[in-house]
């Protein structure tokens, strides 16, 4: 059966419509005579799918005479959108770009709840030769339900984003490059569009800028396209040129429109746009715009950092002429180092933020011109964006350049919640390593999760594909996440290699750092353990220079190990070394004991350099690639045990075992494959390939493998996965993968959704740094990319009104969620720390949440639910343990079952009891003064209670020959009624005071501190 794969070309899926499983090779005489065939009967088409050039993450490839698509989908987003996200206007959800698509976020959840997709009936017929990537994105400013959208591939698109429906589609015929809307404005759009040229250079050549025209659009559709699919437009105007524009707004007013590209800002009187713009100069190259939200002047980012706030939108503007050039004045912000990314005003214009690729948010207070920093945020920052709740608190919402999102609270400016699924591309901020370099992948059986790099070098992150979700992320070494020290870009520490033990309670990773001038290169192995209880990796030893400066060219552990005691890691290096470690314990004074890793063995082989390493599957052998020999070592001892050598193959790359039995092994050149039989001791057969072999794997159960080639002198991007069985050297199937990978790691068998001899599954990391899983019928999680679901009922959370927020919610509203502990305390799973409780009121007073948020969780800590008779009485009589206490015998009455608080018991107070204590209430608070009996003379009473001296009575330790007045009351006044209250005692009047307690008599107490 076919797997079910996402086919939404955002996420990247194989459009395969036959047969995902094995295809035999056809005879290549017939395929090349089918293939002229189709040649001729359809030759348009057929040149359209020569000249198609697939990329990773999209679905052009087609099954060729090699072979049939193997089933695959991409993990990642094929790059981070720079489209700022905008909030909807309760600020509940918010909606981001991803290439063709709208992704709408639930902002309580951080969930994908809906995608708006266009149909195929809305992409015009004409191509614009750009692409049909969304370039810009705006709320309607009559109608908070509708969305527009602007994108290459020359459309307008209007959405009803709460149904999930395409409203309208108006074709421009040119590319897109930016939109802006106001509400003064009906039923029309500013939008800035590509002429498809490019600025000249001096020397005449093109450059990289677009030459772009800004234009009014009408919304209202022609007559003759009212009722189709594509609309165009009843009218557009021209209003002016603007090169490489990079922010297209309207004023708060919607007097003046501003576009900003290359050196100069452009403006323009709404009231007259037949005149066109006028030019203001700016020294630098500006990258971004935003207005303030209130008063008539904008800001902008340049490429060397500076912030300028531009003061010129009066009468000073000249009117009716256009392309004057002119410098207006403006106010200078400089703190970055390196181009702004972005910039946005807060809601009360008060604070300007700003965002580039130093990994800072700033907030700038313009009246005084001081900044504030929000320092780390995990990635080079492309946008910023404001909450528009009017609710909650403010909150900024940063798009990051790995396409992850985080949240800012401006009351605290700590970082909260961060949206990502797996970050992307660790050479945002630095340089893309080079093809060649290696990269950390492996899957992780215990968490079904995979180990792959992060959106910094130094960094890996666990993400799982079965429940499409980012687990964590693990900072292999620590880093200064700076960009950049001038225009020079710092060479951080790269992590290159990871891989996981059979048992998954071990992972070796290897980092490295090439040296310079000022210091020597790093080499750091780091053997980490699986913390079960905490679910994440702890650095067990790190071994610095495991084959000294020498690149490490394997890595890998033992399989099948019994316990730690037989597990074994080899490495090998280019110093011709061979390492064998293992695990050593040893006890500590406490008597605990700690595993560590020590090297047990070394040995070298002539003056041969390994360049791999790999074991049999029950792990008895250990075979080395050595120049033009494998060598067999026993691993125990490390013990020659083979040598094979054969003349088809001068330069064994590599040599992997085949079979559980471990019987046959395929030794891999660079276009030559063998296959050898360690019992016949001879070669079985020969395979030459016409592409380069780049990896091979074995399938665990049976004796079939897969060996993957690529052609890297041709210009289509594509990999070839060929298998094979030890019976012949013929391929039994074929499949083509439409990218090149750069590292591919096999995938657990779980993952499958068939146990079949011939079903494979690997995890890829192509060339343009997108994560793709591809294989025979792969068991993955629906993706978040999918047809668009309404907005309405679902995933919105309950609001308080101000009441509530001030003295949290009645006893009687939301009974059923009365004992429902708030899920940012629930999630957890632990129990409140002191560190925990710390951090909750680090917050200002007025942002405090209610203290009924604070209050149940906290004591539901302290309390436990009492128990109810049905369910079991506890017994009367029960010791209570308490660490401050002697243990203490409770004296029931009546059967009465004792309260659990804590880990101590308490008694019932029963019914008599209690209105004995109302009728004590009732005559002492609330009977009036002339009913009360007249006192008589008794033993003055010091501070609330009863004291007699044989002598004189004293008054605080002050001696008095009078009854003194104590507290407002005349000493010797009893406050009590004459009528005794039933089963109580009265204090006697002797030196000692007897009182009768639950307790039974003769058992330790605290002393009093009475």
């Amino acid at each position: 059966m076919p797997v079910a794969v996402d086919r939404t070309p955002d996420m990247g899926a194989s459009n395969d419509t036959g047969n995902v499983g094995d295809t035999s090779l056809q005879d290549p005489i017939s395929t090349e005579k089918a293939k002229n065939a189709r040649l001729q009967r359809s030759p348009k088409k057929s040149r359209d799918v020569v000249e198609q050039q697939p990329i990773a993450g999209s679905s052009t490839e087609v099954a060729r005479e090699d072979g049939s698509v193997w089933a695959w989908r991409s993990l990642t987003e094929s790059s981070a959108s720079k489209v700022k996200p905008v909030f909807t206007k309760d600020g509940s959800y918010f909606m981001t770009c991803s290439r063709v698509n709208v992704k709408i976020y639930s902002v309580a959840t951080g969930q994908v709840v809906s995608t708006l997709s266009p149909p195929s009936t809305s992409k015009p017929a004409v191509k614009t030769g750009y692409g049909d990537a969304i370039t810009s994105m705006v709320l309607s400013p009559h109608n908070p339900f509708q969305l527009f959208t602007a994108s290459l591939d020359g459309c307008i698109r209007v959405w009803d984003f709460v149904d999930a429906v395409l409203l309208q589609t108006i074709d421009l015929g040119l590319p897109v490059l930016h939109l802006a809307a106001h509400e003064k404005f009906k039923n029309e759009v500013c939008v800035a569009l590509s002429n498809k040229t490019k600025k000249l250079n001096v020397h005449r050549n093109p450059t990289k800028e677009d030459n772009a025209v800004v234009k009014r659009v009408s919304l209202t559709p022609t007559n003759a396209t009212a009722r189709e699919p594509i609309q165009q437009s009843a009218e557009t105007r021209r209003i002016g040129k603007a090169r490489a524009p990079v922010g297209l707004a309207f004023s708060p007013s919607g007097s003046w429109l501003v576009a900003v590209g290359a050196h100069k800002a452009y403006v323009a009187r709404t009231t007259n746009l037949s005149a066109g713009f006028t030019k203001l100069v700016s020294p630098d190259k500006l990258t971004c715009l935003a207005f303030h939200p209130t008063e008539e002047y904008f800001a902008t980012g340049d490429t060397r950092g500076l912030i300028r706030l531009w003061y010129c939108l009066n009468d000073n503007i000249p009117s009716g002429v256009s392309g004057v050039e002119k410098r207006a004045p403006t106010t200078t912000l400089h703190w970055h180092a390196h181009p702004v990314s972005s910039i946005a005003f807060t809601a009360n214009g008060a604070y300007l933020l700003s965002g580039g690729e130093e990994a800072v948010l700033v907030i700038w207070q313009l009246h005084t011109g001081k900044k504030e920093f929000v320092p780390r945020v995990g990635a080079p920052i492309s946008t910023v964006t404001l909450s528009t709740s009017t609710s909650n608190e403010e909150e900024y919402l940063l798009g990051l350049a790995d396409a992850s999102f985080v949240f800012i609270k401006s009351g605290t400016l700590r970082l909260g919640k961060t949206i990502a699924r797996v970050k992307i591309d660790p050479a945002i901020s630095h340089g893309r390593p080079s093809p060649f370099v290696r990269v950390p992948l492996a899957a992780h059986s215990i968490s079904s999760t995979l180990v792959l790099p992060s959106s910094h070098p130094s960094t890996i992150q666990l993400f799982s594909p079965i429940t499409s979700k980012l687990v964590s992320e693990l900072e292999v070494s620590s880093s200064n996440r700076i960009s950049r020290r001038d225009e020079k870009t710092l060479e951080p520490c790269r992590v290159e290699v990871s891989t996981v033990s059979d048992s998954g309670e071990w992972m070796a990773t290897l980092d490295t750092r090439e040296g310079e001038d000022s210091f020597r290169g790093e080499v750091y192995l780091k053997l980490w353990s699986w913390d079960r209880k905490a679910s994440q990796w702890v650095l067990n030893t790190r071994i610095d220079r495991p084959h000294g400066l020498s690149k490490v060219t394997t890595i890998s552990f033992r399989p099948k190990s019994r316990d730690d005691s037989a597990l074994l890691l080899a490495t090998t290096g280019e110093d011709g070394l061979i390492k064998m470690w293992g695990v050593r314990n040893s006890t500590t004074k406490a008597g605990e004991t700690e595993s560590f890793w020590v090297a047990r063995s070394t040995v070298r082989y002539r003056s041969e350099v390994p360049s791999h390493a790999s074991w049999a599957q029950d792990g008895s052998l250990l075979a080395v690639s050595l120049g033009p020999y494998v060598v067999l070592y026993d691993p125990s001892t490390m013990v020659v045990l083979k040598i094979l050598t054969c003349p088809e193959c001068n330069v064994v790359q590599s040599a992997h075992f085949i079979s559980r039995s471990g019987r046959y092994i395929a030794l891999k050149g660079l276009k030559d494959l063998i296959l050898w039989d360690l019992v016949c001791d001879s070669v079985i057969w020969h395979y030459r390939s016409p592409w380069m072999i780049t990896h091979i794997f074995s399938h665990p159960y049976d004796n079939s493998f897969v060996a993957f080639e690529t052609d890297p002198k041709s210009s289509r991007p594509k990999t070839h996965a060929v298998k094979f069985s030890t019976t012949s050297s013929l391929p039994t199937s074929s499949h083509t993968i439409p990218f090149r990978l750069r590292g591919i790691s096999p995938c657990p068998a779980k993952w499958l959704m068939s146990n079949e001899p011939s079903s494979f599954a690997f995890v890829g990391i192509t060339h343009d740094w997108n994560i793709v899983i591809f294989g025979d019928q792969i068991r993955l999680a629906d993706s978040d990319v999918g047809e668009g679901k309404g907005l309405v009922g679902g995933h919105m959370v309950p609001k308080l009104t101000l009441f509530q927020d001030i003295f949290g919610k009645g006893a009687f509203a939301d009974v059923s969620n009365r004992y429902t502990v708030p899920s940012a305390v629930s999630s957890s799973g632990v129990q409140w720390k002191g560190k925990q409780v710390e951090e909750v009121f680090k917050t200002p007073a007025y942002l405090m949440p209610p203290l009924s948020t604070l209050f149940d969780p906290l004591m539901g800590e302290f309390l436990r639910l009492r128990v109810s008779e049905e369910e079991g009485d506890v017994e009367g009589d029960t010791d209570a343990e308490d660490e401050g206490d002697v243990s203490m015998e409770i004296e029931g009455e009546g059967g009465d079952a004792p309260i659990v608080v804590g880990n101590r018991l308490e008694r019932i107070v029963d019914d008599k009891e209690m209105v004995g204590m109302i009728e004590v209430f009732k005559s002492y608070c609330l009977q009036p003064a002339s009913s009360q009996p007249t006192p008589a003379p008794a033993t003055p009473k010091l501070n609330g209670y009863h004291k007699h001296s044989p002598g004189k009575s004293s008054v605080n330790g002050v001696p008095s020959a009078a009854a003194p007045k104590v507290n407002g009351t005349l000493s010797g006044t009893s406050t009590f009624p004459a009528k005794a209250i039933e089963n109580t005692v009265a204090e006697s009047q002797t030196p000692e005071r007897t009182r009768i307690s639950p307790v039974k008599a003769g058992q330790k107490r605290k002393k009093s501190l009475g």
